[in-house]
């Protein structure tokens, strides 16, 4: 470790020349390149994405759930043991998206496509296993289409709309999509009731402090320098977390701690039984966030 880092104690990265220390300096905002103008919920990327949004978090709705699925959440309401409410939450998914008897989706037995099995389910494990797979290129696609926020990196840099790395995205995404039935939809489903579940548990909470671990600080995109340690960072439109800032460390030298609303909470660990396995891992979407970085 060099003589010059203090355990605990990490520079963000920032030329301190860039860095404006007037008290009444506005804070950065979601760059223009990290957004698409139009989503499918209340909020624009813009707002959503900022810093503001962070600070003062509020309930993010995704256009014509709670309509067109409005028989599932008095059932659910009903149901006092989060368990009971997971059982009725998989079932109601298993009979809605005919996830057992896709022929009456218009799957063909013996057909070459073998993306029948593909669902909500699926793509969360796989986005545990790898974000960079063809999974991962789904979930943040939902992101960009949901929340209008646009990935940042998967399996490289997608600064570039011409390169190689974001046609590969593309390319992923629409391939993990391709022969499923409503796929989209079902994770509309998945995060309105990781929403219902986490305003259930924390009642009197706007946040949850989640940590991430990080082998280079150049993984993230550093927008400004606000103290010793804290960063104003630019996330990809969506990330693992964990609760665990020990478990946090398996995962790179550095540890990047944020205050995480509880609506920018996709899925995590203990939300269905046998969804995810592991190190308590949350999957947060993306934008603006102000961090902490520091060495464990």
């Amino acid at each position: 470790m060099a003589s010059h880092v203090r355990q605990n104690d990490v520079d963000c990265g920032v030329d301190n020349k860039r860095v404006d220390t007037a008290c009444d300096a506005q804070p950065p905002s979601l760059p223009a390149a990290a957004r698409v103008p139009i989503n499918r919920c209340n909020l624009p990327a813009v707002i959503l994405g900022g810093l503001t949004f962070q600070r003062h978090p509020t309930a993010l709705m995704i256009d014509g759930v709670q309509v067109l699925y409005r028989e599932l959440f008095p059932l659910l309401d009903a149901l006092d043991e989060p368990a009971a409410r997971a059982r009725l939450f998989t079932d109601y998914m298993t009979v809605h998206f005919r996830l057992d008897s896709l022929e009456d989706a218009g799957w063909e037995k013996g057909s070459r496509r073998k993306r029948h099995k593909a669902d909500y389910l699926r793509m969360a494990r796989g986005w545990h296993f790898d974000p960079n797979s063809r999974e991962g290129a789904v979930l943040k696609g939902w992101v960009e289409s949901r929340f209008g926020l646009l990935p940042r990196y998967h399996n490289g840099p997608l600064q570039d709309p011409g390169g190689d790395a974001y046609r590969g995205y593309l390319e992923a995404r629409a391939t993990g999509l391709y022969s499923t039935n409503a796929l989209e939809a079902q994770l509309d489903l998945l995060y309105t009731y990781c929403q219902e579940e986490l305003a259930r548990q924390f009642t009197d909470r706007k946040h949850l402090r989640l940590y991430r671990g990080v082998n280079r600080l150049d993984e993230h995109e550093v927008l400004e320098k606000t103290g010793g340690r804290e960063c104003i960072v630019l996330l990809n439109n969506l990330n693992s977390f964990t609760a665990c800032r020990e478990r946090a460390d398996e995962f790179g030298d550095y540890i990047l701690e944020a205050d995480v609303p509880l609506s920018k909470i996709f899925f995590f660990t203990h939300l269905l039984p046998g969804m995810l396995r592991g190190e308590d891992e949350y999957v947060v979407i993306g934008g603006v966030y102000e961090v902490k970085m520091s060495l464990m």
